[in-house]
């Protein structure tokens, strides 16, 4: 296809993205909403999204957004509809079912004024998920919905209290969205079986794995470490992202406990912030950053020594964390103290850029931590696999190519033919 071609591609298309996440937000879904939106708009579709208020990872609302109800914005060629929302500042079964709730509630009494040719959303959230397959349904048009993670399986694995029954209901939930759906994407094969269990046929499934959203570092390094304090010679291990139940960050804390000679940053911001605080109360080798704006976010990553993604021994397929491709591009060795079985630890066996240890098990994070210290050449090599896996697999390019062709079969009929 000409580039010309290309970049028309979504000529004469009304397209409604339903994503409860979307940027300014800079971890999570939001940057990928994002980008799809931006993209699918600079290939001449008209590109709407539904959204919600910023809050993610801190899950407070940001300042600029406080009070406001209904807002119309435009960024990059798109037109932004935001919805209030409940945000819950902790996190528990009856909060998160009040959040999903009004993000529902909201999306179906004041959708946006447009009928679109197609809808997409991206699940998480539930209520994304269910908005975007009504207002397909009342629009008659196809919908798309994309599995960034599931909640069903979230809701059970990640000791959130009260998450028997919310596992429950969000299956259901689950189960509505994905059976109302044209064509569903998923970001990584591990889904796949557990949408195959909602009733969704196989042959109904698209693999679409997200892309590497973040520029190279490009700050000199030992001028960063300068800069944050992290001295030469004391290793540096750090996570970044969300700090919710299922990260099961006390990993980490405890760590720093039995080792005083490491240094471990935790860099963001979620509901269990406070409680890892108080958990790290007295470790000087402890220290808790906020998260870095996306101009600066990659060359901190790079000043690390080790980055780490924690998850609980009970989190398997539920979701792949995005932050691992910001992780690859940084050229840092990873140490992953997840699920054997899980859906990260084989993309982390996939790069060959890092180390698996035993979800929960501060001791052998230690042990890979050190390995890695004693033997600066094989961390350097396994850092160096990261941005090598980045260019072969989750380059920006190809990503979109296939959510195009996601979007562009969804376009047509049973005959192969464009929708009209």
């Amino acid at each position: 296809m000409a580039d010309e071609e290309h970049h028309r591609s979504f000529e004469h298309r009304r397209l409604l993205v339903v994503s409860t996440n979307y940027a300014p937000e800079l971890t999570g879904i939001g940057p990928y909403a994002a980008q799809l939106a931006e993209h699918w708009a600079a290939s001449a579709a008209e590109t709407h999204v539904l959204t919600g208020m910023p809050h993610y990872p801190s899950w407070r609302t940001e300042e600029p957004y406080r009070g406001v109800w209904r807002t119309e914005e435009h960024r990059a060629g798109v037109t932004v509809h935001r919805r209030r929302h409940y945000v819950p500042p902790r996190q528990s079964a009856l909060r998160r079912a009040a959040f999903e709730a009004s993000v529902l509630a909201h999306g179906l009494l004041a959708p946006p004024g447009v009928r679109p040719n197609a809808v997409v959303s991206q699940m998480p959230s539930l209520a994304g998920g269910v908005i975007g397959a009504r207002l397909a349904r009342r629009h008659r048009v196809p919908y798309v919905p994309v599995v960034q993670d599931l909640m069903g399986a979230a809701a059970a694995q990640s000791g959130i209290r009260g998450g028997g029954r919310a596992a429950a209901l969000a299956s259901r939930a689950e189960r509505y969205a994905l059976g109302a759906a044209t064509l569903v994407g998923v970001i990584h094969e591990s889904f796949v079986p557990r949408v195959t269990a909602y009733g969704v046929d196989p042959g109904r499934i698209r693999l679409v794995p997200n892309w590497s959203h973040v520029r190279a570092p490009s700050a000199d390094r030992a001028a960063t470490r300068a800069r944050l304090g992290w001295r030469e010679g004391t290793p540096v291990v750090l996570h970044s992202g969300n700090m919710g139940l299922k990260q099961g960050l006390e990993v980490l804390v405890d760590a720093a406990r039995l080792a005083p000679e490491i240094r471990v940053v935790l860099m963001g911001d979620g509901n269990q912030r406070a409680t890892l605080w108080a958990r790290a109360a007295g470790l000087p080798n402890l220290d808790f950053l906020p998260p870095a704006d996306a101009e600066e976010f990659t060359d901190i990553l790079a000043a690390a020594d080790v980055l780490a993604v924690t998850q609980r021994a009970s989190v398997l397929d539920m979701s792949v964390p995005s932050k691992l491709t910001s992780y690859f591009v940084s050229g840092r060795p990873v140490v992953a103290s997840v699920a054997d079985e899980g859906g990260t630890a084989q993309e982390v066996r996939r790069s060959k850029a890092g180390l698996l240890v035993a979800p929960e098990d501060p001791a052998a994070v230690l042990g890979a931590v050190r390995k890695l210290v004693e033997s600066p050449a094989e961390a350097d090599e396994l850092g160096a696999r990261g941005p090598r896996y980045v260019a072969r697999h989750l380059g920006r390019e190809a990503a979109l190519a296939r959510f195009d062709a996601l979007l562009a079969e969804a376009l047509q009929d049973d005959r192969g033919r464009p929708r009209p």
